[in-house]
């Protein structure tokens, strides 16, 4: 016979509300009680009834997320951070690809509008949805978080990893280091590019070393084809000048890098050194090893989806922002200069 929330609530001892908010997470409750409740949940193998929770609550159980696309290992990891964390407040997720493209974002949002999901939470979102008003059309009909943006629209809260800082961390040990002649590699319609760029722009001028042609663009940045767009932009921009080092936006770009450098016969780090942004997998399964800017990715993710139940349960906005730090690998040595 399938157990009833009654039947838990007489295994553990306590009330059937309490059952109800440990299953919930919309209230708080004494760990020892909650532990004495998620056992007898797991002793009579519980099953919560989704229909008669969102009944109850008048909301659906799902949240929903966007992101540009599945090839970086950033946005999974992300998004573990996110599941994890309403895994325990019983949020299962509705997952939706915005293809790095502006109108697919939108349409995705009001999908999930649609759907009926109790809230959105929007990784990197597109520079030109934002620009469009969409966000702040959007924000007085359902919940949002977003993950890494740095363009502020009212009734929206934030979660977002210092890339200012964390750009200037990587630049400035690059040059300790003596990698004087430092290439930039970003992508297209983010925030996040933009927001490194500045920093890159700023200190190398302050340096009076900064040229244009130091930036390579290589458009679509969390494709399939990122990693060889990189590679081959290098390749070109190499045969031009001397280089010491390439930053680079994130790891697969970062990757793209490593392999243009082999293409062309230089020795990382001892000819060129490369550091790449987010520490992905990727970051580490590469060889030489990538030096990289550490995003706490799954931080990231478990800091929006505790946003998100705090606008659910409370009509709360607030901003959390995460700092960066530099994980040093093999592809930079300060021995090699």
């Amino acid at each position: 016979m399938k157990a009833t929330i009654t039947d838990v609530a007489d295994r553990a001892g306590v009330s059937v509300a309490t059952v109800s908010r440990v299953v919930n997470g919309n209230y708080p409750v004494r760990r020892a009680t909650r532990a004495r409740v998620e056992a007898a949940i797991a002793a009579l193998s519980y099953v919560p009834n989704i229909q008669a929770r969102e009944l109850n609550m008048q909301r659906s159980s799902s949240i929903g997320v966007v992101v540009p696309g599945f090839e970086n290992m950033f946005f999974a990891e992300v998004l573990k951070g996110i599941e994890d964390r309403l895994r325990q407040s019983s949020y299962s997720l509705l997952l939706a690809c915005a293809e790095n493209d502006s109108a697919q974002e939108k349409r995705c949002v009001m999908d999930l509008l649609a759907r009926n999901a109790s809230g959105v939470i929007v990784v990197s979102p597109n520079t030109e949805t934002i620009a469009s008003d969409f966000y702040a059309d959007t924000a007085g009909r359902l919940p949002l978080v977003f993950i890494n943006s740095y363009e502020r629209v009212p009734g929206i809260s934030y979660v977002t990893s210092d890339e200012r800082g964390g750009t200037r961390i990587a630049l400035e040990y690059l040059l300790r280091c003596g990698y004087g002649h430092i290439l930039f590699v970003r992508g297209e319609k983010s925030d996040s590019y933009r927001i490194k760029e500045e920093v890159y722009r700023a200190i190398m001028q302050e340096r009076g070393t900064f040229s244009e042609a130091d930036i390579l663009n290589i458009g679509a940045g969390n494709s399939l084809e990122t990693v060889d767009h990189t590679m081959r932009a290098l390749m070109r921009r190499m045969e031009k000048g001397a280089v010491t080092a390439v930053f680079c936006c994130n790891d697969m770009m970062g990757a793209g890098a490593v392999n243009a450098c082999k293409r062309m016969g230089r020795r990382v780090p001892e000819d060129i050194a490369v550091v790449g942004y987010d520490n992905t997998s990727l970051s580490r399964f590469i060889e030489p090893k990538l030096t990289t800017i550490d995003q706490r990715m799954a931080e990231l993710g478990a800091a929006a989806a505790q946003l998100m139940l705090e606008k659910i349960n409370r009509e709360t906005t607030r901003d959390i922002l995460l700092e960066n730090r530099l994980v040093e690998r093999e592809t930079t040595s300060c021995r090699a200069k």
